[in-house]
């Protein structure tokens, strides 16, 4: 199957599999697995900060990151489409009673920071206190460039707050702006990065940041739930994936960028916007939007697809390959001629 639902559904390579059977494990609830100690070493350094700690999952990551960073009754702001906000299931509200704040999210993936600015509340007690302010990076497959996320830091660092980045595909966002991943991660206090996502692991994120909110990140995470024994055998999994699947990660941008030109040359088939990995569609009903069946005879053909009504987002990843790309166009033209 030509699966371009998400880059969440990729399989472990074979030497991913062999690294994660040899890994050397030790209880790491106790700081004792030399396998996630060496992931944790491994990711801050790569993007520049101090410490790290692995994590279950992004949501995890995110959550730990604003519970460590604020308390009750504070509040943070967040661009109205973020992951954050929209698709974790409100547990910064529900688990920490903090207050999200909100704010316009861009065609090209960046908050409104006017908005975010006066979105601050001025110290009063009729008032949540507002102590962060959260990007994404990518957004929807979108790019932030190094000059928005710098004006993002200014309006932090002009109000005392916090700068916390949602980077579960920083690595996508690296390769495509041609810079480092440190160099992402520079303008933020904390950053959360997935390693199941683009780089093809089975399981966890990481997040990164000073060495005394990561401690107390530590203590949310055992908290949540999120403490492993000997999660070694995961870990090395990423440390696999971090030393050879991020420069890769170029293939997936140039198949996406192959995809959308093949669909667009489709009657009937918008291109609303391609990204790094992902393309987003649209039909009209000439060409199928009014077909609720079309998910399934593209299955039938071996693509797999996710709709909402005739809108699609189609995923590029590990386990795709140009001419994976090749057959979905044409089993794409085929049923919508």
């Amino acid at each position: 199957m030509i699966d371009l639902r998400s880059d969440t559904v990729t399989k472990p390579t074979s030497a991913m599999r062999a690294a994660m059977a040899s890994a050397a494990v030790g209880d790491d609830v106790h700081g004792e697995d030399p396998t996630v100690n060496e992931l944790q070493e491994t990711t801050a350094a790569l993007l520049g900060k101090e410490a790290a700690l692995f994590v279950t999952s992004g949501t995890q990551g995110n959550l730990c990151g604003l519970l460590a960073h604020c308390g009750r009754g504070d509040e943070y702001i967040v661009g109205n489409h973020a992951h954050t906000y929209m698709y974790e299931g409100g547990g910064a509200a529900v688990l920490g009673s903090i207050q999200p704040q909100p704010v316009p999210t861009g065609d090209d993936g960046m908050i409104d920071l006017v908005a975010a600015e006066a979105a601050v509340k001025a110290p009063d007690h009729h008032f949540a206190r507002t102590r962060l302010l959260c990007l994404e990076n990518t957004n929807d497959g979108k790019v932030l460039t190094l000059a928005q996320m710098e004006a993002s830091t200014e309006v932090a660092a002009r109000h005392g707050l916090s700068h916390h980045l949602d980077g579960a595909r920083l690595w996508n966002a690296a390769v495509a702006l041609g810079v480092s991943p440190a160099v992402v991660a520079a303008p933020f206090d904390s950053v959360s990065v997935c390693l199941s996502k683009g780089l093809g692991t089975p399981v966890g994120s990481v997040l990164v940041g000073p060495a005394d909110l990561i401690d107390e990140a530590h203590k949310w995470r055992k908290m949540l739930g999120g403490g492993m024994r000997q999660a070694g055998i995961v870990a090395a999994a990423g440390l696999y994936a971090l030393e050879h699947h991020i420069e890769r990660l170029a293939d997936d941008h140039a198949n996406a960028a192959r995809l959308a030109e093949g669909l667009g040359a489709i009657d009937g088939v918008k291109i609303d916007s391609c990204a790094t990995n992902m393309v987003f569609i649209r039909l009209d009903d000439e060409a199928g939007g009014n077909r609720p069946d079309l998910s399934e005879a593209l299955a039938d053909r071996g693509v797999l697809t996710r709709w909402t009504g005739s809108q699609s987002r189609l995923v590029t990843h590990l386990d795709i390959s140009a001419d994976d790309i090749e057959t979905a166009i044409e089993v794409f033209a085929e049923l919508l001629a």
